[in-house]
């Protein structure tokens, strides 16, 4: 966080910086994610560019004081563009001794703490292993600490409302938010009415949260503490209407957005299940635009009713994270046979079984591939930021329509919880997505319900109803056209074939891969799918901003593979693929092109750090200096 004191008739300096980190961190029940999410809604509308990292405990209340416990909530915000939540922060709100000694492995040396006194107690210092306090004993001697009363001072604050001493004390996240509003020159009027709407059935409560949010306002403005606050100016983004915007919420917009464009009615089954439940919720509240929630009692019988939903000519969705794929394998492949059109959202978290429910991972690319008995290939997509996740989903919802095919879109966490602006688009931005439901023929000739079309080879969607359309359904083998049940094996060959065909000719109508190679000189390339985009574009902009020579390749989609990969990745000397997985892509990658990519792999629940990708490809262009001069 650097930048330069501007001339402002202010009782104190505003220092005008670029760009700034901060991490609220707390107990899981203190409201960080709240306190975290109305200072990004603030920053969004104030014109700045952001990115968002949530991270927080599986359990709804996790134990208080304790380091497994913690809460945190970081966001990046700046006057220009940005492609990560940051690195490290510049500014952690530490609201106990767990959140500090949770947070402290990632502060660099000059950071400001803001250190709320009241909780730093022996006894809660003891719980989390202090054997001293650190605000006495000198081991933030080389931060900037800012010791402020956070609990007491909302209890004071709060005194003529009639409140008990703990519905007051649940105040001090938005005292909090006030200071930080305060500290960095944020709106205010929004979060003010938040605060009412939000509160509308407990006015004494909403008008509590109001005077805690005004006390830590006027604290920063009056206390000697802060000898500076900041400003970070807008950013200069594209003419637009924008929002902010999360994966989930961006990628529920994207299905109801497709379902208009195909004139179909959306409908989702779903079993509720960390991180993807969101995408649920969202979607219950648009029955307006023709989308039906269908919350089931479990997994499969989620996405059977999202199968029968497309069989009755709907846009079927089912959403689910890893170990909902599982369970779910058995009907995708139903869905290949009977070749029907349906989306299945896997927002990926950290496994195996229940594993990390909270945290992210990339592990579930080779599931998603491969996860069913019998020859099944399905389509496999997978956005690479928040807002992209809306213009996957329509993506996704192309490729299901035009090839009557299922199609995984694999999100995760970091992803569908982060966020940052999206530039809303207008209708006319948006693909024409309708597709014809089959018809009986005029001559009276039977319905060939496997009859295909020439260039896609998607068999025809018949209504069930539809008089002279009845055709067998299910999911033992069909014949070739007919679509009668045949044990005979050189049609099952034949079918087999034909469905691998229907995939692979996907890539047909994809894009070229765009390369970033800004000078067309890169030796190295870094390969990467879904939420790794950002690390990895940001460090590729470190290495050459010092003189390396990098190029980045992104996939979106991961099958079939576009069509030029293959040439793309013999144009380089050496292919890195970094993964929050063990080397899934890579897998596939040195398998299908015969390249011997390197590697580069973490599966520690977060996301990559752009400074660690940085040093990777640093290393690796060493490595090869070294071998042209050997």
């Amino acid at each position: 966080m650097t930048g330069e004191a501007i001339d402002e008739k202010r009782v104190r300096p505003v220092e005008r910086i670029g760009d700034v980190v901060i991490r609220i961190a707390g107990d899981s029940g203190d409201g960080m994610q709240l306190t975290g999410d109305r200072f990004t809604s603030e920053t969004a509308a104030y014109g700045n560019d952001l990115s968002t990292l949530p991270n927080f405990p599986a359990e709804i209340r996790a134990p208080a004081g304790t380091l497994p416990g913690v809460s945190s909530f970081q966001v990046h915000f700046a006057d220009h563009d940005i492609l990560t939540p940051g690195d490290s922060p510049d500014v952690l709100v530490a609201m106990n001794p767990a959140a500090l000694k949770a947070n402290m492995s990632d502060m660099r040396r000059g950071a400001t703490i803001i250190v709320n006194t009241d909780e730093f107690t022996p006894r809660a210092l003891a719980k989390v292993g202090y054997a001293s306090n650190p605000l006495e004993d000198g081991s933030l001697s080389s931060y900037h600490v800012h010791e402020v009363a956070l609990t007491s001072s909302t209890v004071k604050a709060l005194e003529e409302h009639p409140l008990s001493r703990k519905e007051a004390e649940r105040a001090k996240n938005m005292y909090a938010l006030g200071l930080l509003s305060w500290l960095y020159h944020r709106p205010t009027e929004r979060t003010l009415a938040f605060l009412e709407t939000k509160f509308a059935k407990r006015p004494d409560i909403a008008a509590a949260n109001r005077a805690a949010f005004q006390a830590g306002w006027n604290f920063g403005e009056t206390t000697e503490d802060f000898e500076v606050s900041y400003q970070v100016a807008p950013a200069s983004l594209p003419p637009g209407t924008y929002r902010n915007i999360s994966g989930n919420q961006a990628l529920a917009y994207g299905l109801v957005a497709a379902s208009r464009r195909a004139a179909l009615p959306l409908f989702l089954g779903s079993y509720p299940i960390t991180p993807a439940s969101d995408i649920l919720h969202e979607l219950s509240k648009h029955k307006a635009f023709g989308v039906r929630t269908f919350q089931a009692e479990d997994e499969i019988a989620g996405i059977g009713a999202a199968l029968g939903a497309s069989f009755g000519g709907s846009l079927g969705v089912t959403t689910t994270s890893g170990p909902g794929v599982a369970l779910k394998s058995e009907t995708v492949g139903l869905a290949v046979s009977l070749e029907l059109p349906l989306l299945i959202c896997d927002i990926q978290r950290g496994g195996p079984s229940t594993g990390l429910p909270t945290k992210t991972e990339q592990s579930d690319l080779l599931q998603a591939m491969f996860g069913r008995n019998g020859e099944a290939p399905v389509p496999v997509l997978a956005p690479r930021s928040p807002a992209d996740c809306f213009d996957t989903a329509l993506e996704a919802a192309r490729i299901a329509l035009t090839y009557r095919t299922p199609v995984f879109l694999l999100s995760d966490g970091y992803l569908a919880n982060g966020s940052e602006p999206w530039r809303v688009p207008t209708e006319e931005d948006l693909p024409d997505l309708r597709v014809e439901f089959a018809t009986a023929s005029q001559d009276g000739s039977p319905f060939l319900p496997y009859q295909r079309d020439p260039e896609t080879l998607a068999r025809p969607w018949a209504v069930p109803g539809t008089p002279g359309l009845e055709h067998r359904i299910g999911g033992i083998e069909k014949a070739d056209g007919t679509g009668e049940i045949s044990y005979d094996p050189a049609n099952h060959d034949a079918m087999v074939r034909l469905r691998a065909a229907k995939v692979a000719g996907i890539a047909r109508n994809l894009p070229p891969l765009h390369v970033d190679d800004p000078a067309g000189d890169a030796e190295l390339l870094v390969l990467g799918w879904g939420s790794t985009y950002g690390p990895i574009q940001a460090a590729a902009r470190r290495v050459r901003r010092e003189g390396g020579r990098v190029a980045h390749a992104h996939l979106r989609h991961l099958n079939p593979m576009p069509q030029d990969l293959g040439w793309i990745l013999k144009r380089y000397r050496r292919v890195l693929i970094p993964e929050m997985n063990l080397g899934q892509l890579a897998l596939l990658v040195r398998a299908r092109y015969l390249v011997d990519a390197v590697g580069y792999n973490q599966v520690r629940g977060l996301p990559f750090t752009s400074q660690e990708l940085t040093d990777v490809i640093t290393a690796l262009l060493a490595e090869d200096a070294e071998a042209t001069h050997a």
